[in-house]
């Protein structure tokens, strides 16, 4: 059985890349587009402006879209699950109105860091999920809200699981951002050529605090953030899709380069174990040749789905230093949504 799916702010960047990602999915259908009150009672493709490389589908195109209102969506269908790609600044009434009736799982910042919400990456912490019934018992919802991390904070704590084998101590990370990160129409052409804009508003704050509540512990009730330090100083380059982020580790452990690069290539999830339909192979696929990965070349890896690491080596600072890229609206948006949604799938929670 296919579940009816509902896209809220479907007509954005992030909104395309779920409709993009799902076309064909064997688990969820599109039933449902929502976006903002000028966008309602329009179809799709009169309301949005695509702006993928790949073509909008057809069927989607002759959707009509409704509000974003929990009244609009029941009226237009009864849906098993919403997408939310809003942004911040709404997100948050919009998806506690919708998740007392339905589930959420949403991509906007709103509730990530609500003490009974999980904030889930489905390699890192499937644990969390632990907290939908915590949520749904405390604020007696029918549904619930499942949020996914930043973009940027995605590929770090994907590459930081593996390591805290090793006994994670302390992390620095300087990040080199893609101008698709910024929405559309994101950075003007006059501020980013030939430049770098060396601050992205909350983006540090938000690396840092939720890279701990995804490395914590679940107990039963909440999670305890990791007792990690995690530094981040965050950058907008020229270039439009994929995140590097050059990173720097103290490990108690204090093992060789050809250690944690074995710990990157073995490492897998609840995923991969069990064969999700978005799942990439290899969520962590490591480059040997000494200048990658790039952006240009490497930010497609497993359909945009996998985190590419390369440049392990010591670092006379710290432990251990490496780059990482991850597609940041594949991986660090859209796709972690749907990959999050499969997940809950596969444990019998939608």
């Amino acid at each position: 059985m296919r579940r009816k799916v509902a896209i809220l702010g479907a007509t954005g960047t992030v909104g395309q890349r779920f409709i993009e990602i799902l076309k064909g999915h064997p688990w969820f259908e599109v039933s449902v587009l929502a976006a903002s009150e000028r966008s309602a009672g329009k179809r799709y493709s009169d309301a949005c402006t695509w702006r993928l490389e790949s073509e909008m589908p057809e069927e989607i195109g002759e959707m009509t879209v409704v509000e974003t209102s929990l009244k609009a969506i029941e009226k237009a269908e009864d849906i098993d699950l919403a997408f939310s790609a809003l942004p911040g600044s709404i997100a948050g009434p919009v998806e506690e109105e919708i998740a007392e009736e339905y589930p959420v799982v949403s991509k906007a910042s709103a509730h990530r860091m609500d003490e009974d919400v999980p904030l889930l990456i489905p390699e890192v912490n499937p644990e969390q999920l632990g907290l939908i019934e915590v949520q749904r018992e405390r604020r007696g919802w029918r549904g619930f809200i499942s949020t996914d991390p930043n973009c940027s904070t995605i590929q770090l704590a994907i590459t930081l699981k593996p390591l805290m084998e090793f006994g994670l101590k302390k992390v620095i990370v300087s990040t080199m951002q893609a101008l698709s990160g910024a929405g559309y129409p994101g950075v003007p052409s006059l501020d980013i050529i030939d430049n770098v804009i060396p601050y992205i508003r909350k983006e540090e704050e938000k690396i840092q605090f939720e890279s701990l509540k995804i490395l914590g512990t679940f107990d039963g009730s909440r999670v305890k953030p990791a007792d990690v330090i995690i530094s981040a100083s965050c950058n907008r380059v020229n270039v439009r899709d994929g995140h590097l982020e050059a990173v720097f580790v103290e490990l108690e452990a204090k093992p060789t380069p050809e250690e944690v690069e074995d710990a990157f290539r073995n490492f897998v999830g609840e995923p991969q174990r069990l064969k999700l339909p978005t799942a990439p192979e290899k969520p962590i696929i490591v480059k040997d040749e000494p200048d990658r990965p790039q952006p240009r070349y490497d930010r497609n890896e497993g359909g945009g789905m996998s985190v590419v690491v390369g440049r392990v080596r010591r670092d006379p600072a710290l432990t251990i230093k490496y780059l990482c890229l991850g597609h940041n609206t594949v991986r660090g948006a859209a796709g972690a949504g749907v990959l999050s949604a499969e997940l809950m799938v596969a444990k019998g929670i939608l």
